[in-house]
């Protein structure tokens, strides 16, 4: 089971070095099932994983010239913010047992489970839709909003701080919709602004969580390793369609997740 859980690390990155996301979405299922951390835990090493995961990952979209630096800064201001604010403030102050409906409780760990499995569906959805479309025009640059960047940084801040997942499949879209970036500079810019969220928040962590400092770095190299693999992959097969069957892998997944947290209840 071990050997499994750090092969499913490695695909963390090499999920990100394939398809430009995704990494984020596998980190706490490889966390909780295969390593058997607590979720809450989880969603603090989550942080750091893909937090650094991405910071390697950027740079090399930055050294290609695909990482727009204002609009990270103006996207990341309210959505830093936002994550801090939840894992310093909010996080630690959660009870275990949140609220019971006759027999059955629910508990701060099955709601962050089943909340997570819930982003993992529309991960999924997205990137099935998204692999149908192997277009990838540019689109022409639009003046930025904003009020717009800064309700979708709370957004994406929100998710990120309560369920330690990056939101890149909430960014890649908004970025190219409402910000005019091309899918490429998209997937780079995104990429940076997770990096500070995830990063950010994880400093939000210290003081209210033991961290298991060798198995987190270990975890993580061997995630960042696979960025490089994905990368080597991506040059000989196609994104858009590892995209879509990576977004049905995910679906699966994440309904087996709400099930399987529901009948332990």
């Amino acid at each position: 089971m071990e050997l499994l859980a750090y092969i499913a690390s490695a695909l963390i990155g090499i999920s990100l070095g394939l398809i430009g996301g995704g990494g984020s979405i596998l980190t706490m299922p490889v966390l909780v099932y295969l390593f058997g951390l607590n979720p809450v835990l989880a969603t603090s090493y989550s942080l750091f994983i893909v937090g650094l995961t991405s910071l390697i990952g950027a740079a090399d979209n930055y050294r290609k010239g695909t990482v727009n630096i204002k609009t990270a800064l103006l996207f990341g201001i309210s959505s830093i913010t936002t994550v801090f604010v939840i894992r310093k403030f909010i996080i630690p102050h959660v009870p275990y047992r949140l609220f019971a409906i006759g027999n059955f409780v629910i508990t701060h760990n099955m709601l962050t489970m089943v909340l997570f499995a819930g982003l993992m569906i529309a991960a999924a959805i997205a990137m099935i839709k998204n692999g149908e479309n192997t277009s990838s025009n540019v689109v022409s640059e639009k003046k930025l909003n904003l009020i717009k960047l800064s309700v979708f940084g709370i957004g994406v801040g929100i998710a990120t701080g309560l369920l330690g997942a990056g939101g890149g499949f909430l960014l890649i879209p908004t970025l190219v919709l409402f910000v005019g970036l091309d899918m490429k500079e998209a997937v780079g810019t995104s990429l940076l602004i997770i990096a500070l969220n995830s990063l950010i928040g994880f400093t939000g962590d210290v003081g209210h969580f033991t961290i298991n400092w060798i198995f987190l770095l270990k975890v993580t190299a061997i995630a960042v390793a696979g960025i490089f693999m994905g990368g080597a992959i991506n040059k000989k097969i196609n994104g858009q369609k590892l995209k879509k069957g990576f977004g049905w892998f995910l679906l699966i997944m994440g309904t087996y997740i709400i099930i399987n947290e529901l009948l332990h209840a």
